[in-house]
């Protein structure tokens, strides 16, 4: 049957078979019975305002976040919406003593981890290192308030420290004039911390998707490459190094001044990395014993400092960190940087950084709820991000999000809520009130050795190898970001996998899969007649599948296509003897949406088809394709014999015409 005629007044009548007769039909020398046809309907009818509702709520809210409003009292709605935008508020009336004890044991450990990490993520960013730790005191506390993680440890994280003080450095180097290097570094943690609020309250987390795993597979593995090497001026003890983040220069500054090297320097410092990556491979092997890698950060801090202290005098080549001020965060609201010739770059900055820290934080909050088995709202992840960087900036703190390292120690130590980050700031606060002075004669080296065994970790090779095995699409976007980052620059190697990724979309969008389909005996399933070798050709027929929306971006191409398939046909049963062609049907299951363009495009097919005395049918068209077909009348041209539920059903109704004409 064709077009519901409770739909459609013009299908109204008869011109199918009678739907309660089953049809018959031969195909390859088997006799196969269809089922009865069914009536192809339209869509209900709707508004432009109704549709327009429903589209962007599909778009903004597919997860429809207010399903839990539904039905309830004034006051039940103001808790529940207390609870949605403060997690907190859901959790903490539940909160017992055994979850603190689990909670506090979890906090000391990721503040072990996270004391270290901070000091040396704020070099990385070209910062002082006192920055690293006031990144570690507030924003935890802001995000274990709007936060909907249990297990996400909150503070700096090495890509955003080393885009910003990329950035950053390659327009106003912080030892150049260091007041506006850290204005420009509040500003652009202000600025990422609008956009990802932005992003999170307008619902258009999506924006973040165009950085596909294959871009941040190659984005970080060459990030971790630049900053490893960048970590030979502590290493080696070298002094006058470039600032530059590229591979070459990298190199031949590390060779240039190889007068400067120290002996003491680089002794102690690859015995340091030798042994965090030790510890590491040991927390990677034997899970249980994860607080030997988490621990081994901050002993070797312990260490390095005692020895350094106790043998100054005969250390005197190693460079230490210094005097760092104690006390709380000062507020740095007056340093933002609203206006002048560098706001571009921090606004650029922040974008940029902010989408980072963005996309790892996500990523890392939905892999510990898969694994815990429990859900974190994407959207309010990224509101919790977001107000944390802008407060953040206010009270001299940079970047931060959630860190993959800090938060695989926090699952394996056991935290059970977000309290974790409250412990865990409580003790930054104790170190920044109390132990500073401690960190004087803290080397370089050892911060240097902590970079390296934390960046290493995301070098993923075996990714790599999975990439070009499954998609080399993907594995040239991933070379093109690694070798973009090593060779030009951070930024830059970025921006050339975003727009590998976007070219692939484009790929795939304006060079869509079709396909000839075939029978399967037996049964009424039609495949590709490539990948099925069972598969047989219907005489009379080209079954064409179309495995995409027909936009203007893929009409042209998708028109081009079918008539070569058709011309191959033709070709194909010349050559078989087989019998002359007589229907196209075209399988529309997989044509999810029609603009104007494609609507032209089936338009001029049916006509030039027609001309040649073959006759086009559509099978299972989708409701938004139908209505459309129909709106734009192409759907009369079409008639009775025109539009099928399935393609069994049209080849079994028009064969069945064929036979009862005379």
């Amino acid at each position: 049957m064709g077009i519901n005629s409770n739909r459609v007044d013009h299908y109204s009548g008869s011109g199918h078979a009678n739907p309660t007769d089953p049809v018959t039909i031969t195909v390859s020398g088997e006799t196969m019975t269809s089922l009865e046809l069914h009536n192809v309907c339209l869509p209900p009818q709707k508004s432009t305002l109704q549709k327009l509702r429903h589209r962007l709520a599909e778009v903004f809210f597919p997860d429809d976040p207010l399903h839990g409003f539904k039905n309830q009292s004034g006051l039940r709605k103001l808790v529940l919406a207390l609870q949605f935008f403060f997690p907190i508020f859901e959790w903490a009336p539940n909160y017992s003593f055994t979850l603190l004890r689990s909670d506090i044991v979890s906090g000391l450990t990721i503040a072990s981890l996270a004391i270290p990490q901070g000091i040396s993520y704020a070099k990385l960013a070209n910062l002082p290192p006192i920055i690293g730790l006031y990144s570690s005191f507030v924003p935890p506390l802001i995000y274990s308030v709007l936060g909907s993680s249990k297990h996400l440890a909150v503070g700096p994280v090495s890509i955003a420290s080393l885009v910003m003080g990329t950035m950053l450095n390659e327009v106003v180097p912080y030892t150049q004039d260091p007041s506006l290097y850290l204005k420009l570094a509040f500003t652009a943690t202000f600025f990422a911390g609008v956009f990802q609020a932005t992003l999170g309250l307008l619902r258009l987390g999506f924006v973040i998707d165009f950085l596909s795993k294959a871009t941040l597979v190659g984005f970080m593995a060459g990030a971790a490459v630049i900053v490893s090497l960048q970590q030979l001026k502590g290493l080696l003890g070298i002094v006058h190094f470039t600032s530059k983040m590229q591979i070459i220069p990298v190199l031949s500054s590390t060779i240039q001044h190889k007068n400067e090297w120290s002996w003491q320097t680089i002794v102690m410092g690859f015995c340091f990395l030798a042994f965090l990556l030790t510890t590491r491979h040991i927390g990677m092997r034997k899970p249980k014993l994860f607080w030997v890698s988490a621990a081994a950060p901050l002993a070797s801090v312990i260490l390095s400092t005692l020895l350094v202290t106790l043998f100054r005098s005969k250390l005197h080549d190693i460079a230490t960190i210094g005097r760092l001020q104690k006390g709380l965060n000062p507020p740095s609201s007056n340093m933002l940087y609203f206006h002048g010739e560098f706001l571009g770059v921090a606004i650029k900055t922040g974008i940029i950084t902010g989408i980072l820290s963005l996309t790892e934080g996500i990523a890392v909050g939905r892999t510990f709820a898969a694994l815990n088995d429990y859900q974190v709202d994407g959207n309010k992840e990224m509101i919790a991000i977001g107000f944390m960087n802008m407060a953040g900036s206010c009270s001299s703190c940079y970047v931060t999000t959630g860190s993959f390292s800090r938060s695989a120690v926090n699952a394996n130590a056991g935290a059970k809520t977000v309290v974790s980050n409250i412990i865990m700031a409580s003790t930054v606060l104790i170190t920044l009130l109390f132990l500073m002075p401690l960190f004087h004669y803290t080397p370089n080296l050892i911060l240097a050795a902590i970079i390296i065994t934390a960046v290493i970790g995301l070098i993923d090779y075996e990714s790599t190898i999975r990439l070009w095995k499954v998609d080399k699409l993907d594995f040239v976007a991933c070379l093109s970001s690694f070798f973009g980052v090593l060779f030009i620059s951070v930024p830059i190697g970025l921006a050339i996998a975003v727009g590998v990724s976007v070219f692939k979309i484009l790929l795939h969008v304006t060079r869509p899969n079709t396909s000839v389909l075939g029978n399967i005996p037996g049964t009424q399933i039609y495949q590709n007649v490539n990948r099925y070798r069972e598969a047989r050709r219907v005489p009379s027929f080209v079954i064409l599948g179309v495995e995409a929306p027909i936009y203007f971006a893929n009409s042209t191409y998708i028109q081009e296509r079918i008539l070569r398939w058709i011309r191959e046909e033709e070709e194909w049963l010349a050559a078989n003897n087989g019998s002359s062609l007589k229907c196209v049907i075209i399988d529309m299951t997989a044509v999810t949406g029609i603009d104007t363009s494609g609507l032209a495009m089936v338009k001029e097919l049916k006509k030039m088809l027609e001309k040649r005395s073959l006759q086009l049918v559509l099978a299972n068209p989708g409701g938004s394709v139908m209505e459309k077909l129909h709106q734009s009348n192409i759907l009369e041209t079409f008639g009775l014999e025109g539009v099928y539920m399935m393609v069994d059903e049209a080849v079994a109704d028009i064969s069945s015409s064929w036979k009862a004409q005379p």
